[in-house]
């Protein structure tokens, strides 16, 4: 499990601290541990078409006992079915190998999913929700030819008494709305007497589908839970937890699907057991990109904010780690106001500035607009930029004036262009992406794509030029979804090509380079069209 480096590693500094795992920029020992596994990788024939489909690797860079530096290799999950392999780090608990108890469990739970699909494509079932549909149908049907056939008859009854009638006539006309209502409801109650009889034999199928259900649903939460509590993790103090005591002191008693098979609790479980001091640790993806996120073959990506956040958390304790990169501003923030008036004042957000306060005290556009204009009411920053990402941003400085905007903003009448630069060769000049975007909650802050529960969203995009393997572009946002643009290049249902410098949806550089250069609105006071440009910074 403990490989030494094949390449000479003299001269590489050793990392200071150990890496922050959610975000990050893979030390060079990292790096060459990564190609050694993908290496490996390569070699293993047998794995080829699993591995083409997609899979996360770790590498977490170590010195053992003996003064020795080496790398320590893992998967998350499963691969070809198990999860024992001898070149990778075994699993924090092996669920492949577990006592009696869990695959008795298991083939129990099993036999109540057959059951339920025994009863739910049996004839007698099919039948009598067929047969109910159709009563109901009918039923609907003949109230419907009813209500049609009494109004009728009404309007006949009272034609009739337009004119003079005897006390015996009137008499018969009741008679004949009597006889018609009786008639109505004979028919009425036969064919629901057949319906609740048919519905009558479905509840009781529907009943002991739902009764295996939930006994289903109880036996699984029952036999997860002490799956969980079989994943005891430690720290590098030696303290040792399991998995439902983590999530629990977040909030989360139950831990999500999954929480504990990525490749790097694997890696810091193994290095604790061993006595091995952990140095620095790096994630990469390798095969295809799922359909709904983002990966790409090779690139290093953080840790899964969902599953992995809280168990790090817990792991890294006695270690010195890196600070998160996103840190509060030790000086004040000054920012370029490229517009104003009385009302509205347009600013150029830098690259690496938060639009609004987030969960750190890091300084924003909204903490330097509250700061320059005292007087101002209402939320000041009218739409948001990615911290990332630079350019214009309209500031308010009155709350009607923020509102209008807003709506200007949300009936999409605001026009901006984004000036971008592409990693590869764009081969159309010009055309739309039209995805569905929601967030990723386990890789929070990514967005993914979901025909299911994406919003719409919709991108134009305009080659301006092309050079040395990098695409220049404008972009033309139609909608504003948070990573639109960045998710729209990136996904292969889009452009296929990542923006340079996107550390989410590509590969890490000095900058994003996505900037807003332009926006044009209405002014809510004066009415007037506002258009405001900048130079491009790149």
């Amino acid at each position: 499990m403990f490989h030494l480096f094949q390449k000479s590693i003299d001269g590489i500094e050793l990392p200071k601290q150990f890496t922050y795992p959610f975000s990050y920029e893979p030390h060079p020992l990292s790096v060459m541990a990564a190609d050694e596994v993908r290496a490996y990788i390569s070699s293993q024939n047998q794995w080829s078409e699993e591995l083409a489909q997609g899979k996360m690797f770790g590498v977490l860079v170590v010195r053992n006992g003996q003064g020795k530096l080496g790398f320590l290799a893992a998967f998350s999950g499963q691969l070809a079915g198990t999860y024992q392999h001898d070149y990778f780090v075994p699993p924090v608990y092996d669920l492949s190998e577990p006592d009696g108890f869990f695959r008795d469990e298991e083939r129990y739970i099993s036999s109540l999913n057959d059951k339920v699909e025994s009863i739910a494509s049996s004839a007698e079932y099919l039948s009598l929700r067929s047969l109910v549909e159709r009563l109901e149908e009918q039923v609907e049907r003949l109230a419907s030819e009813w209500r049609l056939r009494l109004a009728q008859a009404k309007e006949e009854r009272d034609a009739r008494r337009t004119g003079s009638l005897t006390e015996e006539e009137e008499h018969q006309l009741v008679k004949e709305s009597q006889f018609l209502k009786a008639e109505c409801k004979r028919e009425k109650s036969k064919l629901q007497a057949e319906l609740q009889q048919a519905q009558a034999g479905l509840t009781r199928y529907e009943e002991e589908m739902e009764a295996l259900k939930r006994e289903r649903k109880q036996r699984s939460a029952a036999l997860q839970g002490r799956l969980f509590d079989q994943f005891v993790l430690l720290n590098a103090k030696g303290e040792n937890r399991s998995l439902c005591g983590i999530f629990s002191r977040v909030g989360h008693p139950i831990p999500p699907s999954g929480a504990g098979e990525c490749a790097a609790p694997k890696l810091l479980q193994y290095a604790f057991l061993n006595h091995y001091e952990p140095l620095c640790m790096a994630e990469f993806w390798w095969g295809a990109s799922p359909k709904a996120i983002v990966r790409h073959h090779g690139h290093f990506y953080p840790a899964c904010k969902s599953k992995c956040e809280p168990i790090l958390q817990f792991m890294m304790q006695g270690l010195d780690v890196e600070p998160s990169p996103i840190r509060p501003l030790s000086q004040e923030l000054t920012l370029e106001v490229v517009w104003e008036d009385a009302d509205i004042a347009v600013v150029n957000k830098p690259a690496g500035v938060l639009s609004v306060p987030g969960k750190s005290d890091a300084q924003s556009v909204y903490s330097f607009a509250r700061k320059r204009y005292p007087e101002a009411t209402g939320p000041l920053v009218v739409h948001r930029l990615d911290m990332s990402t630079s350019g214009l941003l309209i500031i308010a400085k009155r709350k009607e004036v923020h509102q209008a905007l807003q709506k200007q903003f949300n009936d999409h009448t605001v026009r901006k262009r984004y000036v971008a630069l592409l990693q590869g060769n764009l081969a159309t000049d010009s055309g739309t992406i039209c995805l569905p975007i929601c967030p990723d909650v386990e890789h929070r802050p990514c967005q993914m794509v979901s025909e299911k529960y994406g919003k719409y969203a919709l991108t134009e995009y305009e080659v301006i030029g092309r050079k040395e393997g990098v695409t220049r572009v404008y972009f033309y946002p139609k909608t504003g979804r948070t990573h639109q643009l960045r998710l729209h290049a990136a996904h292969a249902r889009g452009l296929g090509m990542p923006i340079v410098g996107d550390e989410l949806y590509g590969r890490k550089a000095d900058r994003l380079y996505l900037q807003a250069q332009r926006i044009e609105f209405v002014h809510p006071v004066t009415g007037e069209q506002v258009c405001v440009e900048i130079p491009c910074e790149f």
